[in-house]
């Protein structure tokens, strides 16, 4: 039987996701293709022999239009007969292109296949699909009528959550603090460095360091910020995620292919899994994603050496920690979004690429990621270290 490895996994660092950010003044379709050439580059790998690239994305209007998945092949240079798919399942779109790659890959259909994505929040903002109203809401009537009129929001689902699980504004703060810590220590001794393809930016400069990571903070500074989705509430720009730019990309084949071409594979698909919630709190996917991936890989919680599970918001990861009692220290051990930033989707494939280098460099043998999605899902996949 077929497997699916990954052989390799890199990615830009992330910048700011607002004019004057680093990575504000690169049009999406050449960010990806900086990624697309750097994975071939590091890794000798012909592009012809590319099977087919998927590529996730979420705000797919104006430079993010027209199925960015195969500009990016086109402006990587790589041979016409290369084709590119864009995938949306909202934040883990990066990640559902993964699992459709390993998918394709143990069918027989591709041979060799990359999986990625981008966002340039900065040019794209979030909600630019639907920024006129020119067309309408996305939802229809008859969601509208199941959810009596409820207008969905990512932040008033945050605050749901942290209620439902008894989070208080000090925890979500120190959560905070801690992802900036860690990504800040993960920086200072190198550990991106294998991961991170440089980008040299228009001036002459290179830029190849997470633009958001903050030193310093204090809880106290996080408690002055304003709560805006809901008056007396938790949730604040300091304990949610960032606005940012940033592009991924795996490569992934077999262990019979990663021979032939000379290539020693990083990990193993192990076992990828997605499911829905409700959309009203819309972010508790990764929880039941999760136990989902563990029963049917046959591993416990405790199996598992690293956790990459997206920081949305805090109440999001530590909601997911607190109810499946993973041990904290393994979750998100280089920061998360509310730290490295968050470019919507590209992140499923920066936190795998985290993920993956994360367990080579400690001997990690089982690794578990997971993310909230909009609508309501959550992909899980575990990896083994090979």
């Amino acid at each position: 039987m077929r497997d699916a490895v990954i052989v390799d996994a890199v990615r830009t660092a992330v910048g700011k996701g607002k004019p004057g950010g680093a990575l504000s003044g690169i049009h999406p379709t050449d960010l990806s293709a900086h990624v697309l050439k750097a994975l071939a580059e590091r890794n000798g790998l012909d592009p012809g022999t590319v099977d087919d690239v998927i590529w996730g994305c979420v705000s797919q209007v104006g430079e993010q239009a027209g199925s960015i998945g195969r500009y990016a092949v086109l402006a990587a240079g790589w041979p016409e007969h290369v084709p590119g798919l864009t995938v949306d399942r909202q934040c883990g779109s990066s990640q559902q292109a993964v699992h459709q790659a390993a998918a394709g890959v143990i069918a027989g259909q591709y041979d060799i296949a990359i999986a990625g994505g981008v966002e340039s929040m900065s040019r794209v903002p979030m909600g630019s699909t639907r920024a006129d109203g020119k067309y309408g809401e996305p939802f229809g009537t008859l969601v509208a009528e199941r959810y009596d009129n409820y207008r969905f929001n990512q932040g008033i689902g945050a605050e749901m959550i942290a209620e439902e699980f008894g989070l208080t504004r000090g925890e979500l703060d120190q959560h905070a603090l801690d992802s900036h810590a860690r990504a800040a220590r993960a920086a200072d001794e190198g550990r991106f460095k294998s991961q991170i393809t440089p980008v040299t930016l228009a001036d002459g400069s290179v830029f190849d360091t997470d633009e958001g990571v903050r030193r310093g903070g204090t809880l106290e500074a996080l408690a002055g910020l304003k709560t805006p989705f809901k008056a007396d509430g938790v949730v604040s720009a300091g304990n949610a995620s960032q606005i940012s730019d940033g592009s991924a990309a795996l490569l992934v084949t077999t262990s019979d292919i990663a021979a032939r071409n000379g290539w020693t594979p990083i990990a193993r698909f192990h076992t990828g899994v997605v499911t829905g919630v409700d959309p009203v709190t819309m972010l508790k996917g990764p929880i039941p994603a999760t136990r989902k991936a563990l029963q049917r890989s046959g591993l416990g919680v405790d199996d598992i050496g690293a956790f990459e599970i997206n920081e949305a918001f805090a109440s999001v990861s530590l909601g997911w920690q607190r109810q499946t009692g993973a041990d904290y220290e393994r979750m998100n051990p280089n920061g998360g979004a509310m730290a490295l930033g968050h470019p919507l989707g590209g992140s499923g494939a920066r936190l795998m690429t985290t993920l993956v280098h994360h367990m080579r460099d400690n001997g990690i043998r089982y690794g578990l990621q997971s993310m909230c999605e909009g609508g309501g899902m959550a992909n899980a996949t575990i990896l083994e270290l090979v």
